[in-house]
């Protein structure tokens, strides 16, 4: 992640919201109103170290010229490997009657529907999220605001090729689940009990070609409106929530 954020409002949020960071600078002349004693206090308590420096200095890493006197730089988010998500994953089914549930994004590129998918995904207990290291979105302090903080406590694996991943993952037992608008079966008539990989395509162009070829099966959410489709993080949090309701205990009686 290693990115810096700027202003006083900003960096009382990132401090509020736990994103990880490595230091707080204040500028030499920052004017110690309420909000940098607020930042001062908060950064301490959560064992942030807090340094002054030039102006200058903030000046010269600042992007948009708006630190006002203060800037955090954040933490590298510590990524998964692919093989720690699928022992995760195995432990998972191991201990709640077969089922598992891994999330992975054929090039997603907004951090922030990353941050959401990745709060969906905590919440109905996925295994992790697995995303391509290129032409993809990453970890940043926007994931962490989007996801309120649940990116923490998920793990989240970066592989270099998605069709090798998703080839992996049926050869370990997992049926692999593609989301589309153009799949021939809504997700209520899908099977999704088990092992489950759920693939979401890119925001605008869907599931790629041969992402689709290595799906076992495509699912659609029914659509009754006249809204062309939800986005990729809403459709995603339908998804998995229709995985959880078929895995619950009495769905399997």
């Amino acid at each position: 992640m290693n990115e810096y954020i700027e202003g006083k409002r900003p960096v009382i949020e990132a401090l509020r919201t736990g994103i990880p960071l490595r230091e707080v600078l204040f500028a030499d002349n920052v004017q110690h109103d309420g909000l940098i004693q607020d930042i001062n206090r908060k950064a301490r308590a959560a064992h942030i170290p807090v340094k002054t420096v030039p102006r200058h200095t903030l000046d010269e890493q600042s992007a948009r010229g708006s630190h006002q006197g203060v800037m955090a730089l954040t933490r590298s988010f510590p990524y998964s490997g692919f093989n720690d998500i699928l022992a995760i994953a195995h432990r998972q089914a191991a201990n709640n009657g077969g089922h598992a549930l891994i999330v992975v994004l054929d090039h997603i590129t907004d951090e922030g529907n990353l941050g959401a998918i990745a709060r969906s995904a905590e919440v109905v207990g996925a295994a992790g999220i697995i995303l391509p290291n290129k032409r993809s979105a990453q970890v940043t302090a926007a994931t962490y605001k989007s996801s309120a903080g649940a990116i923490t406590h998920l793990a989240v694996a970066r592989v270099a090729n998605i069709g090798k991943a998703l080839d992996r993952l049926k050869e370990e037992g997992f049926w692999v689940a593609g989301a589309s608008e153009r799949a021939d079966q809504e997700i209520w008539d899908a099977d999704l009990r088990g092992p489950i990989c759920l693939v979401m395509g890119s925001e605008g162009d869907g599931l790629a070609r041969l992402t689709q070829t290595k799906c076992d099966f495509l699912i659609a959410l029914p659509q009754v409106g006249q809204t062309a489709s939800l986005n990729v993080a809403q459709s995603a949090t339908a998804c998995m929530y229709e995985y959880l309701r078929q895995n619950r205990p009495s769905a399997k009686e």
